[in-house]
């Protein structure tokens, strides 16, 4: 019998896909506003894909359950507004903000204020943070309504018949219609490994104030969090702080190079905490392996395969995502739902997740939590 199975594969797979074609592009934004050469940007490109390939390599076996990490998105789009900031400057700031998640996994205390956050809003807040990327098939559906029917078609049958490769069947179906019909996207990919380019980091005190300390939290807020509220939906207890002081550890060594800042994964990690990863949950930690090593040569290959990921029709992207993470979606909900006197602060959580708004810098994810406890104390039964 062998160790892996085909789902641990494609879940991996699929994982990697969703995180690299849904915010590739605001890391080259990222790129482009710091003004890095061509040699700088293939080389943020090989240490991000190999600083969540390793880490999540790390942390899926130190554990045994299915932890991925991620670059940080909504940092990535931070950098990308940050006007005035140069490369060596930024790397001071990507440093500053390695060094405080180090300090915070080793302290502990964002591991005691996960604890304390209520079962059915983290089940909520994960609801609403998929709930948003599962909508997206139907934007699929309007670009080509044919390949969106064919792979839930697809999907339907083999859930049905064969649920074990319902996801594999209906990505590799996908593929076969596009490349029959003519439809991925002509690019060039050049072939060649990427190298490690080191920047000398500069320290200056606003881009620590104006960029390190905002990475930092918006890292924390909208993605950590969310990254711990996937784990626990999904009955995983990991040591969050061993973790995300790993993910800093990461970020500390790699920064100069172009790893800005990494983070526990939500979305792409909740392709590989859901049943279609596998049955038993206590052997889902492998398709994390597959991811980890998915990223590290996507990382080796640079900007070769992330051609290669251009290349794929949005709508196919977009309609594996949200049929991966369907189960995930269900069984959230209906977890954020199941108590009846928490039920309308579950709603709140999960509506103002949903609805992707910020304030103040901050991601939807940290105001509806926020929302949710206020709601919960509002309404709390009296003694």
């Amino acid at each position: 019998m062998l160790p892996f199975k085909l789902s641990h594969v494609t879940a991996g797979f699929i994982a990697i896909l969703v995180g690299y074609t849904s915010s590739v592009a605001i890391i080259f934004q990222a790129i482009d506003q710091l003004g890095a050469s061509d040699a700088q940007a293939n080389s943020w490109m090989l240490v991000l894909g190999l600083g969540m390939g390793l880490s999540t390599l790390y942390l899926a076996l130190k554990f045994r359950m299915p932890v991925l990490t991620a670059w940080s998105t909504p940092g990535a789009a931070l950098i990308a507004l940050s006007a005035g900031v140069t490369l060596p400057e930024a790397t001071g700031a990507f440093l500053f903000c390695a060094l405080l998640l180090i300090a915070t996994g080793l302290s502990g205390w964002f591991d005691r204020l996960a604890r304390l956050i209520p079962d059915s809003l983290a089940n909520a807040m994960l609801a609403g943070i998929l709930f948003s990327f599962g909508m997206k098939i139907f934007e699929a559906l309007d670009t080509d309504a044919a390949l969106v029917a064919l792979m839930a078609a697809g999907y339907l049958a083999l859930k049905r018949y064969a649920p074990r490769y319902a996801i594999a069947g209906v990505f590799l179906g996908g593929l076969a219609w596009v490349a029959a019909t003519g439809g991925f996207s002509e690019a060039e990919l050049p072939l060649a490994l990427a190298r490690p380019e080191f920047v000398w980091p500069e320290l200056s005190l606003p881009a620590l104030i104006g960029l390190g300390l905002p990475l930092y939290l918006v890292t924390m807020s909208s993605q950590n969090m969310p990254g711990v509220v996937t784990l626990r939906g999904d009955g995983y207890e990991p040591d969050i702080g061993q973790a995300i002081t790993v993910t800093g550890i990461v970020s500390l060594l790699l920064a100069p190079f172009g790893g800005y800042a990494f983070n526990l994964a939500a979305i792409t990690a909740a392709i590989c905490t859901g049943p279609d990863a596998d049955e038993d949950p206590a052997t889902r930690y492998k398709a994390a392996l597959f991811a980890g090593l998915f990223y590290s040569l996507i990382g080796l290959m640079g900007a070769t395969v992330i051609g290669l990921f251009l290349i794929l029709p949005k709508a196919l992207v977009l309609t594996i995502a949200a049929l991966a993470l369907l189960g995930t979606i269900g069984n959230s909900l209906s977890a954020a739902v199941a108590p009846k006197a928490e039920r309308e602060a579950a709603l709140v959580t999960f509506m103002a997740t949903a609805s992707g708004f910020s304030l103040f810098g901050i991601g939807a994810p940290f105001w509806a939590l926020l929302f949710g406890l206020v709601v919960r104390f509002a309404l709390r039964p009296r003694r």
